[in-house]
């Protein structure tokens, strides 16, 4: 990126000028984070694409733009995408964007542009603010590879069940940080159930209200966020950054103990390895494999 940084600007481009679906990323709470080519991008459109009228009504009033919003969320998503790709193939202008950040992270809009590009329509983006990567710099915590999650599953039993999906990847030997959204009244038992899965030490960064008059950043361990999110009442948006899972030592040998353990128990290889690669996480063709060999000693 430095060399890019010390090339001599070339022209703007105002996306507004390219007929196409053009994603507008839009700002996460302060409304002075809409950049220039975004707001250009806007006013130029034929029709805006907005979860919901009244939040992207308040942002382009605001910036004085006066332009035809259209509804676009989950449930309307399959049924305005052929009008949509109507009017992008007459030559139209249509900017997407969602209540706050960059479209599609979280948002609608993921099967639109899917269809837009089946069709050979031109799909074009403004880049900009995203709550995920904001918290992912501000946490303290090694910046990359990083997995986005998203949000986990709302009960408890899918939410376990997708923790513990995380944390076979990682005995697997995925090595990254995690970015996880979360909506305030289920931050604290979220926490507590990722200390649960994948252990109370592992380091973590809890952002809110990021880029408002409120920001905060609490570092620490899952353990001690959970405990201080039971206690303390959170508010605003947020987002959960991870840590990396530590190197686990003697992988090898915990392997070839429970494998031994199974088959001295009398289970036959193939549900010995099954088994065995479901507790661990561990791939199963790897376990099977060493299985066999002792399976033949």
């Amino acid at each position: 990126m430095t060399d890019l940084a010390s090339e001599p600007p070339e022209p703007p481009v105002t996306a507004a000028a390219l007929p196409g679906l053009t994603l507008v990323a839009t700002p996460i709470g302060n409304l002075g984070d809409l950049s220039p080519r975004a707001l250009a991008t806007l006013r130029g459109a034929d029709a805006v694409l907005c979860e919901d009228t009244r939040v992207t009504g308040g942002m382009l009033a605001r910036h004085g733009v006066s332009v035809t919003m259209i509804p676009l969320h989950e449930h309307n998503e399959d049924d305005q995408t052929p009008r949509i790709l109507a009017r992008l193939r007459a030559g139209e202008r249509v900017a997407l964007v969602s209540d706050a950040g960059t479209p599609l992270v979280s948002d609608p809009g993921y099967r639109l542009v899917r269809a837009a590009i089946a069709a050979g329509l031109a799909v074009h983006a403004v880049p900009g603010p995203n709550a995920a990567v904001m918290a992912l710099t501000l946490s303290g915590l090694p910046p990359h590879p990083f997995l986005f999650l998203g949000f986990l599953p709302q009960r408890a039993g899918p939410r376990a069940a997708e923790i513990a999906r995380l944390r076979g990847v990682e005995r697997a030997g995925l090595s990254a940080t995690t970015i996880l959204y979360e909506a305030p009244h289920r931050l604290a038992e979220s926490l507590a159930a990722l200390a649960e899965g994948l252990g109370g030490d592992r380091p973590a960064a809890v952002a809110r209200e990021m880029t408002k008059r409120f920001e905060e950043v609490r570092r620490g361990t899952l353990a001690e966020l959970a405990v201080h999110y039971a206690a303390q009442e959170a508010r605003g948006e947020i987002a959960i950054v991870i840590g990396p899972a530590p190197e686990e030592r003697g992988s090898a040998e915990e392997l070839e103990r429970r494998l031994r353990d199974a088959l001295a128990a009398g289970m036959s290889v193939r549900d010995a390895a099954a088994a065995v690669a479901e507790a661990t996480g561990l791939p199963r063709k790897q376990v099977y494999a060493r299985a066999l060999e002792l399976g033949r000693g």
